[in-house]
Order: C-alpha cells, then sequence, then structure tokens
C-alpha cells in the first residue's frame, strides 16, 4: 500500500483483541473450563494481590482502595442505580457509535474504492484524524442544545476515524483481479461497493469497529464528567467527590464489565459474520 494513498497507518486490534476466538475444547463442562485456565489463574492472582494490598497498606477510616468484600458488597447495593447509569450511557453510546459505524463503512468504502477521492481527502482526514476528540467537549457543550446531543456527538467522532480509516485501508487493498471481475460482470456503484467491496473489506471494518468502540466508551465516560445528571461515568465521579470510596471502585470494576460485555457481544458478531476466516 502506497504511501501516496493511505494518510495514516492502518488501525489495528488491540492486543489483547489478537487472539479473538476463544479456545475451543471437546468433552464435558470441566474440560472446557480448564481450557480456560490461564485467565481464572490471573484474575485469582489480581484479586489476592488486591486483597493484600488493602490489607496491609495502611490507609486511614476511610481508605483509598477498598477491600474486595466492601467493593463487591457496595456494588451489589448499587445495582439499581448502576443499572439506571447503564441505560443513561447507553442512550449516547448506541446512537454515537451507530451513525460513526453507518458513515465510516460508506464514507471509507467509496473513498478507499477512488483515486481521485484518496488524493482529495486524506490530506483533511491526516489533519482532522490525530486531534484528540476530548477536545471537542467543551465546545460541543456550549454550541449543542442539550448535553445528550454533545456527548453523543463526542462519542461519534471519536469512532468514526477508526472505523473509516479502516474501511478505506480495506477497499483500497482489493485485489485487483476482483476489480477486473466486477468490471466485467458490468457492476458499478453502488452494486459494486455492496457486492465486491464490502465484503473483501469486512475484516478490516471489524478492526476498526473494535477499535471505535473502545474509543466510544472511554470518551462516554469522559463527556458525563463534564455535566451529565446520571450515567456510569457521573456515577463514578458522584461517589469520588463525597470520598465513598468501595461505590467509587464499584462503579469502576461494573464499567469494565460492561465494555466488556459489550465488546465480546461485538466479538460474536464478527465471527458470524466473518464465518469463512475461522
Amino acid at each position: 500500500m502506497s504511501e501516496e494513498t493511505v494518510f495514516s497507518t492502518e488501525t489495528e486490534a488491540l492486543p489483547f483483541e489478537l487472539e479473538r476466538t476463544p479456545p475451543r475444547a471437546d468433552g464435558n463442562g470441566w474440560t472446557r473450563c480448564w481450557a480456560y485456565r490461564d485467565a481464572v489463574l490471573v484474575w485469582a492472582g489480581l484479586l489476592l494481590a488486591w486483597s493484600l494490598l488493602s490489607a496491609l497498606v495502611s490507609q486511614g477510616p476511610n481508605p483509598l482502595l477498598p477491600s474486595p468484600a466492601a467493593t463487591a458488597q457496595a456494588l451489589w447495593e448499587s445495582l439499581p442505580e448502576l443499572w439506571r447509569g447503564t441505560v443513561a450511557s447507553l442512550l449516547i453510546l448506541v446512537p454515537g457509535f451507530a451513525l460513526a459505524t453507518v458513515l465510516g463503512i460508506v464514507t471509507g468504502l467509496w473513498v478507499g474504492s477512488s483515486t481521485r477521492l484518496q488524493r482529495a481527502l486524506f490530506p483533511v482526514a491526516r489533519v482532522a484524524a490525530p486531534v484528540p476528540p476530548t477536545v471537542y467537549i467543551p465546545y460541543a457543550i456550549a454550541i449543542l442544545p442539550t448535553f445528550r446531543l454533545s456527548a453523543i456527538f463526542v462519542v461519534f467522532i471519536g469512532a468514526f476515524w477508526p472505523i473509516f480509516q479502516n474501511a478505506a485501508a480495506g477497499a483500497h487493498a482489493l485485489e485487483a483481479r476482483h476489480r477486473d471481475s466486477a468490471r466485467i460482470l458490468g457492476l458499478r456503484g453502488w452494486e459494486y461497493q455492496r457486492q465486491v467491496v464490502f465484503p473483501a473489506a469486512l475484516p478490516h471494518i471489524f478492526s476498526g469497529m473494535a477499535v471505535g468502540l473502545g474509543f466510544a466508551f472511554i470518551l462516554l465516560t469522559v463527556a458525563e464528567l463534564f455535566g451529565a445528571n446520571a450515567g456510569l461515568g457521573r456515577f463514578v465521579q458522584y461517589y469520588a467527590d463525597f470520598a465513598d470510596y468501595p461505590r467509587m471502585v464499584a462503579g469502576i470494576v461494573y464499567t469494565g464489565l460492561v465494555t466488556y460485555l459489550a465488546m465480546t457481544l461485538l466479538d460474536r458478531v464478527r465471527q458470524r459474520a466473518l464465518f469463512w476466516l475461522r
């Protein structure tokens, strides 16, 4: 891929996403569980280290690092509030990420398929894509009528560029023989994009969506710290302001769990869509 046609290096999946297919094991439930023994050992080690640190380090009557037991109790007691926060956060995350996915794929495929569009738009993308989306938060809050629209805009900006970049790279990487076959069959415009370019670029697109979803959660949490009345980020900030550290840590753990579930759902969709790569 030449430097003239690609505005930046293709965004790859994060290191912990490289091995995306879970290990398979035939047999009973014990055999399948044994396949995950390494992950279980890592989590057990982390919990043990957390317990030792919270027990051995002198932290006063209101410890900054609550024990796992205290955090679990706070998490259980806060589940109704956390659920309401999850709904509020998803009402921001889902529209922003969905819009970024649609526009990122459509524009990325068209730009990646056209040398003329690449020359016209890639220089603009080189300037706009590296700008941290967090710098837009104060401006978006100032010009948009509601905080929700501002947060959706910030989530959209953060997720759009990885998806656009990977979609364009996937379209550009289409083999010449596929282009020639489409030309012989008379495929043009939308039909060409739908039947040839889009399926070939799907592996790149899902890589961009995985990175974009991770960015979307980060930006969602940051945006909620600025002025949200509800949400997972607001939950953590609220109890941090009141020095209720067990609930604050419980909110962090719960947010990590929600992020993991969302990434897992996207991975399952990827496995079904890219069944020929298994």
